[in-house]
């Protein structure tokens, strides 16, 4: 009979073993949560890949985007519920719950016979992928100490950086060898080897609330959330920014959401418990939170459009083409963990993070047609050093920064802050890259030019060789130009950045050993008891 191994997080919670490691029960509790985290990273880049191949099967030309803003939508709004459900229930059992929706909804993705069903399966399937991050942040905080989770930041971010630079190719050979329906079927093996390895091995506490979930709230926040998401996903491109639709939508979302705030007051079990934010720490967390992915996403999509279009790389590995920066994310983000973990002290990362990430968007903001690959390469690489001190930091202190009982509502805040970052990030510096790129094609190729930059979204390396001289100078002109806006732009977004990491308070992370707060810090994560069973 297995014996049994009482793993404690937080204060009192018994460190690593004599020669460094955590248990092997927990070892394959984390190694599980890492394949879920991969499942929720690497499904929308896989995917994107083989769109082409899906439309040439399916038809449905008209509603491809639908494809993966029903995905979005689905996760981004579901994202604080399951949150909420894991602190309320248990957290085993919420997380166990949304890998089996996202895989329910990755087989009958991967089955669908018409686009109509692929978007209503993906919304499905984002329905679970909302609470596949959020779950494996909890859990990462009710069996790691905070003073330990530092040293996890380095899986978490290669993690990550193995997803963006993988997917497109693990994509494309999925398509190219066993169809596009194994963009979907993939996922199954993988969630069930997670599914399996948490069964077996994670037990926690169990929960069970008395009080109802606020049905309400989560109604008002998921309407919320998903005009702002249809607002910064069809703004510009589908419909003007002035347009009727635009304006309702906004007009809906702020009432949502003015709503859901006044709603939270009432609640006698609040989806997001605003006195959260009554922690100075977790609102600077979310603001930067929110910047970060603002950033990180809008620069790995206008990269390897830079790089693609104006100096002549291949689309086929477009993932290599953000090596630079990924790479120095994993490496400054394993560094930051370590030296959180052997000091205790965090502050000094946000501040030189945002700085970095500041100084290396504004180096962005300089490329034109002569840089170099090595030179882009390197301006790249400032940003991940950057991303890497923020990147897991800023989870790490939110979770801090409450009680436990909230350990999954604080995840899921931090997530969603970083999820609607990049979707205002895309939207925003999309908008002006686009406009900046009309206008200097104009200016520089007259009506060739205009009808050039209707097909942009399909230009690459190959393409290009094929314009005429005069409109293909014109075009990787125009890209430098917008890329010059686009970075630009993130530079100045990443100065807040810098602002709210100089308020942040050093509240120090508790380890091993029992610490008391001192009087007037912020409250602390104190964990119960999680019952690991060795294998």
């Amino acid at each position: 009979m297995a014996d049994t191994q009482t793993v404690e997080a937080g204060p009192g919670a018994p460190g690593p073993g004599a020669d460094g490691k955590q248990p092997r029960s927990v070892r394959v509790v984390l190694l599980a949560l890492m394949i879920t985290m991969m499942l929720a990273m690497l499904d929308n880049m896989i995917v994107g890949t083989a769109m082409p191949t899906i439309v040439g099967e399916l038809g449905g030309l008209e509603h491809l985007s639908w494809v993966v803003t029903a995905y979005t939508l689905a996760t981004a709004s579901s994202t604080p519920l399951w949150g909420k459900l894991g602190d309320m229930y248990g957290r085993k059992g919420a997380f166990m719950t949304s890998i089996v929706i996202f895989l329910a909804g990755s087989a009958l993705s991967g089955m669908a016979q018409d686009m109509g069903q692929l978007i209503g399966f993906r919304a499905i399937q984002g329905l679970g992928a909302g609470g596949l991050m959020v779950g494996v942040m909890a859990i990462i905080g009710d069996l790691i100490p905070p003073r330990e989770r530092g040293k996890y930041q380095g899986m978490m971010a290669g993690v990550m950086a193995l997803a963006m630079i993988g997917g497109p190719l693990v994509g494309g050979t999925i398509t190219d060898n066993w169809g596009w329906r194994w963009s979907f079927y993939i996922n199954l093996p993988l969630g069930v080897i997670a599914l399996a390895a948490i069964s077996a091995v994670l037990h926690l506490p169990k929960k069970r609330s008395q009080a109802r979930i606020d049905y309400l709230g989560a109604g008002l926040l998921t309407v919320g959330i998903t005009s702002i998401v249809l607002v910064t996903t069809w703004g510009g491109s589908q419909y003007d920014w002035t347009s009727a639709r635009i304006m309702e939508l906004i007009g809906l979302g702020v009432a949502s959401l003015v709503g859901f705030v006044f709603w939270q007051t009432k609640a006698a079990e609040p989806v997001v418990p605003l006195h959260i934010f009554r922690s100075r720490n977790f609102t600077l967390m979310a603001i930067i939170g929110f910047i970060t992915g603002f950033v990180m996403f809008g620069a790995t999509l206008f990269l390897p459009l830079y790089q693609q279009s104006v100096q002549g790389a291949s689309a086929t590995n477009s993932g290599l083409l953000l090596l630079p920066m990924l790479g120095a994310m994993l490496v400054t983000s394993m560094v930051a963990g370590r030296v959180t973990t052997n000091t205790g002290k965090y502050k000094v990362f946000p501040v030189v993070g945002s700085v970095l990430m500041g100084v290396g968007l504004y180096l962005l903001s300089t490329m034109d047609t002569d840089t170099t690959r090595v030179m882009s390469g390197v301006f790249m690489a400032v940003v991940g050093l950057g991303m890497g001190c923020l990147m897991q930091i800023t989870m790490l202190v939110a979770q801090n920064s409450v009680q436990m009982k909230d350990m999954g509502v604080a995840s899921s805040t931090s997530t969603l802050s970083r999820t609607l970052g990049s979707s205002f990030g895309v939207a925003i510096m999309g908008a002006l890259f686009n406009n900046r790129v009309q206008d200097v094609m104009t200016e520089r190729a007259g009506a060739l030019g205009s009808k050039v930059t209707e097909q942009s979204a399909t230009l690459n390396a190959a393409s290009l060789a094929k314009l005429p001289a005069v409109a293909r100078e014109a075009y990787q002109h125009a890209v430098s130009a917008g890329i010059h806006s686009a970075f630009l732009l993130g530079a100045v977004v990443a100065v807040v950045a810098m602002i709210a990491a100089v308020f942040v308070k050093e509240v120090p992370l508790k380890g091993a050993g029992p610490a008391a707060p001192k009087p007037g810090e912020e409250a602390e994560t104190v964990a119960p008891a999680s019952i690991v069973e060795a294998v």
